[in-house]
This record gives structure tokens, C-alpha cells and sequence, in this order.
């Protein structure tokens, strides 16, 4: 097999992985280049059509991806509140898009990947490497979590 397979099987792929990298990124970052680095790290160990699954091998790297960034975030924004003025280093959302960003990026992925795509959650556990029970567990967690924000958010207005 060439690169030229690669390349078919990546087209195939990729609106399910563009649509996947939107809902489980964070808002300020493109869909497009998460899954473009997710690829670009891919293809660095593998050919995607020597994978067993490639799609759930870049689900998996879309989600490290988007967990590595959260961790940056996190540093970055610690790091600037002990230096900035508490009022200016507060980062604006858009409201709508507040709640899920409040979810991990893993509990957003199994949301996208049951509610979304329709998987039974077996099948999203084993794109995501988790189990079964995990994903069932995250999902109510992350639905529950969704609905108390939104009912406070609704309480307050």
C-alpha cells in the first residue's frame, strides 16, 4: 500500500473527525487543526491503513490533544492571576458554549459520540479507550452537570 491510500482513507474520515474535533475542542481553537495535528502525530509512528482503527486512533489523539491544551490553560490563567488585575484577566465566552466548556474534554466526547453520532456507548468506550460503564457513568455525570447549569443559569435571568 503507498501514500496515496493514506490519503483516500484520511478523506473518508475526515468530516466525521472535523465534526468530532468541534464538539469535543475547546471554543477558541478550529476543528480543523486539532484534527491536523492529531494526523500530523499520527503519521510520525504510523501509516493510518497499518491501524487496526484509525478513526478511533485519531478520536483518541483528538481528545489527548484537547486534554493537553485544558492543562495548558489552566497553568497560563493561574500563572496570569497572580500577576493581572482580577478584573482584566477574566476571559470572555460565548454563554452558549460556557457549559460544555465547563465538561472535560472526555465526558464532551462521549456526549458528541452517543447523542450525536448514535453510538451505543460500547462502541464510543472502545473509540475512546475507556469501558463500557465509564462512558455510561461519564455521560450521566456530564448530562446531570449540563442541567444544573443550566437550570442555575435560568434561575438567575
Amino acid at each position: 500500500m503507498d501514500h496515496d491510500d493514506d490519503g483516500e482513507l484520511f478523506r473518508a474520515l475526515y468530516p466525521g473527525l472535523r465534526a468530532f474535533a468541534a464538539a469535543v475542542g475547546s471554543w477558541d481553537v478550529e476543528p480543523d487543526d486539532l484534527v491536523q495535528e492529531a494526523l500530523a502525530r499520527t503519521l510520525r509512528r504510523h501509516r493510518l491503513v497499518e491501524l487496526e482503527s484509525p478513526g478511533s486512533y485519531l478520536r483518541t489523539a483528538i481528545v489527548n490533544l484537547v486534554t493537553s491544551e485544558g492543562r495548558r490553560r489552566t497553568r497560563r490563567l493561574e500563572a496570569w492571576s497572580k500577576v493581572a488585575d482580577p478584573v482584566s484577566s477574566v476571559e470572555s465566552m460565548p454563554s452558549d458554549l460556557a457549559e460544555l466548556e465547563r465538561l472535560s474534554p472526555i465526558d464532551r466526547a462521549v456526549l458528541y459520540l452517543v447523542h450525536v453520532d448514535g453510538c451505543p456507548h460500547k462502541e464510543a468506550a472502545a473509540l475512546l479507550g475507556i469501558s463500557e460503564q465509564a462512558s455510561r457513568s461519564r455521560a450521566s455525570r456530564a448530562t446531570h452537570q449540563l442541567r444544573r447549569q443550566l437550570r442555575a443559569e435560568e434561575d438567575v435571568s
